[in-house]
């Protein structure tokens, strides 16, 4: 019976979790404006464009790329970026996000998983790099009525089978 119990109640947590991912009637809105962060993103990496880039960050955020950069405010964020935009090998690649998965953890507060499969970026000795799987973990909290990123993590896949 405990078991019955502890199962039932594990299969309620599922159903609640995944119920949060889903753009329902109470999140339908957020969803649309989370959504949109992650495009205004993907455009200025497109256009090289700092201000849209860091415009959906909070003024404290948090933010660690997969090669270790890590900031703590938009404005350390921006001088950052000002010099990835700066290197054409890196901005040479294409992004092709596929779609968010949002948990609303709150009302205020809520996590996105993305991925973002990265293809012909080059070296910097401009060979071409294989595509990557890039993944972003962002958290948001909602300020003064819009979302905005107080923490982005991105990580990096590699291919784990032979060259």
């Amino acid at each position: 019976m405990k078991q019955l119990i502890f199962m039932t109640f594990i299969g309620l947590l599922g159903l609640k979790s995944h119920a949060q991912n889903l753009p329902n009637q109470k999140y339908s809105n957020d969803v649309q404006a989370i959504k949109e962060t992650i495009n205004n993103w993907d455009t200025a990496w497109e256009k090289k464009d700092l201000e849209l880039a860091i415009q959906d960050y909070a003024d404290t955020t948090d933010w660690t790329n997969a090669f270790g950069d890590r900031v703590q405010s938009k404005n350390e964020l921006k001088k950052l970026l000002e010099l990835i935009f700066s290197m054409d090998f890196v901005m040479s690649g294409k992004n092709n996000y596929g779609v968010p998965y949002i948990t609303f953890l709150t009302d205020q507060i809520a996590t996105v998983r993305s991925k973002n499969i990265r293809t012909n970026q080059k070296w910097a000795d401009g060979s071409k790099m294989q595509d990557r799987d890039i993944n972003h973990l962002r958290v948001y909290k909602k300020i003064n009525g819009q979302w905005l990123i107080i923490n982005h993590m991105i990580s990096q896949a590699h291919s784990k089978g032979p060259k």
